[in-house]
C-alpha cells in the first residue's frame, strides 16, 4: 500500500496592519557597535490580488506575495539595510487572572480593552484573539525567554461579586456577556493542571503584569538589502559599452546602452623636468561633461 504525502504549509494572507516592519542600517559590515531600529509604516507593504469577480475586480488576496516599497527618505545612503518583518505586537497589561462565575474550574486572563493601543482595539472582539500568542515581561521590562501561552477563546465579560463559604465575604468573578464591554476574558493553553498532578497549575500570568500579544499568521522574515554605487548593469557599461577618446584634448568618454554619455575622464601624462614619463593619469571630470563628445555626432 502506498504512503501518501500531504502538504501542511500554506502561504500567509495577512493584512499589512498585522505586520510590523523594523529597519536597521549600517554603512558597512565592520560597524556593529551602533544598533538602532527604525519602524516603518505598514503601508509600505502592499498585497497582490487575483481571481476577478463578476465586475472584473480582483478580490482574492494572493497569499504569500507582497510588494515592499522602500521609502526614499529611509533608503538614501550607501550601505546595508536589514528589514525585519514580524507579526504586529500588542503591548498591554493583565487586568486580572480570574475565573468564570458559572465555571469555577475555568481560569483565564482578563484584559481592559481601553488600556490596549487604539489601533489594535478592533482585534479584541468575541473569538477575535483565537490563536494569538501571549509572552510575558518581567518587572524590569525584559521578556521572559522561551515562555508563551496560546489564546484558545476570547469573549466579552463583566465582573460580578460572588459569595464565598463565609457569606460575609465576596470575591470578584467574571461572566460572559453578548454585547461589547470594556473587558475581554481569554482562556489559554495550557492552563489546566495535568491529571497526574492536579495541584501543578500552569503559570498564565498575574494581575498588573505587562504582556505582549502577537498574532501567529506568519513567521518573522529578515531581508538584507545592500545599497551600492554600482551594480552588474553599470559595470557592464564600463566593460562592454561604446567608448571614445578625443586625441586633441584627451577626453575619454563612456556611453550607456542608448549611446548617452555615462562617464567622462581626462587622460593625460605626468613627466619630470627631463621629459621622462612618470605616470599615465585618468581623472574623473565629475559633472563637468563635454556634451560635444556625443557618440552619434562623432560616428556620423
Amino acid at each position: 500500500m502506498a504512503t501518501g504525502a500531504y502538504g501542511t504549509i500554506r502561504p500567509a494572507d495577512v493584512s499589512p496592519e498585522d505586520v510590523e516592519i523594523l529597519l536597521h542600517y549600517t554603512p558597512s559590515r565592520d560597524e556593529t557597535n551602533n544598533f538602532t531600529l527604525t519602524t516603518l509604516e505598514s503601508s509600505v507593504l502592499t498585497p497582490y490580488f487575483n481571481n476577478s469577480n463578476t465586475n472584473g475586480t480582483s478580490v482574492e488576496l494572493l497569499g504569500g506575495l507582497y510588494n515592499l516599497k522602500l521609502p526614499v527618505e529611509n533608503f538614501n545612503k550607501l550601505g546595508i539595510y536589514t528589514v525585519y518583518l514580524r507579526p504586529a505586537e500588542i503591548r498591554t497589561s493583565i487586568s486580572d487572572c480570574g475565573v468564570l462565575a458559572s465555571l469555577p474550574n475555568v481560569k483565564g486572563l482578563v484584559f481592559d480593552i481601553n488600556s490596549v493601543p487604539t489601533i489594535y482595539q478592533n482585534k479584541f472582539t468575541a473569538q477575535g484573539l483565537i490563536g494569538f500568542r501571549i509572552e510575558y515581561l518581567n518587572p524590569d521590562g525584559t521578556k521572559v525567554p522561551n515562555f508563551f501561552r496560546i489564546i484558545t477563546s476570547s469573549f466579552y465579560c463583566e465582573p460580578v461579586n460572588q459569595n464565598l463559604t463565609n457569606s460575609s465575604q465576596t470575591v470578584v468573578r467574571w461572566r460572559y456577556v453578548d454585547g461589547p464591554t470594556n473587558y475581554m476574558f481569554c482562556t489559554l493553553s495550557p492552563s489546566t493542571a495535568p491529571a497526574t498532578k492536579p495541584n501543578a497549575t500552569p503559570y498564565i500570568g498575574q494581575p498588573g503584569q505587562n504582556v505582549i500579544i502577537t498574532n501567529t499568521f506568519f513567521n518573522p522574515i529578515s531581508l538584507e538589502i545592500e545599497m551600492v554605487e554600482h551594480d552588474a548593469s553599470t559595470l557592464a557599461i564600463a566593460l562592454f559599452g561604446n567608448q571614445t577618446k578625443s586625441m586633441d584634448d584627451g577626453i575619454y568618454t563612456i556611453y550607456n546602452e542608448q549611446n548617452l554619455i555615462y562617464k567622462q575622464y581626462n587622460l593625460y601624462e605626468v613627466r619630470d623636468s627631463l621629459n621622462k614619463l612618470l605616470f599615465e593619469v585618468r581623472e574623473s571630470r565629475g559633472t563637468d561633461i563635454d556634451y560635444s563628445k556625443n557618440f552619434n555626432n562623432i560616428t556620423q
